[in-house]
């Protein structure tokens, strides 16, 4: 599982524009440093701010996050 095929392709042009004050949701350097928050916060619901992610996108974004957060 990488960031390029399987996180990247989750975030929507939407997210990564509403984002970008904090960080970029497009850069894997970005993401792979905030993971931990932006997990908590996608499994809370919080994030993205105009709905949750269903279980399967949160689960993809966990496995990334768990298995060692590949480019």
């Amino acid at each position: 599982m990488g960031f390029e095929t399987d996180v990247k392709p989750l975030f929507r042009p939407r997210d990564h524009q509403a984002m970008t004050f904090a960080f970029d949701l497009y850069s894997y350097d970005d993401v792979s440093e905030h993971a931990d928050h932006i997990l908590r916060r996608l499994q809370a619901g919080e994030m993205p701010c105009d709905e949750a992610w269903p279980p399967e996108k949160v689960a993809i974004f966990e496995q990334w996050v768990r298995s060692g957060k590949q480019p």
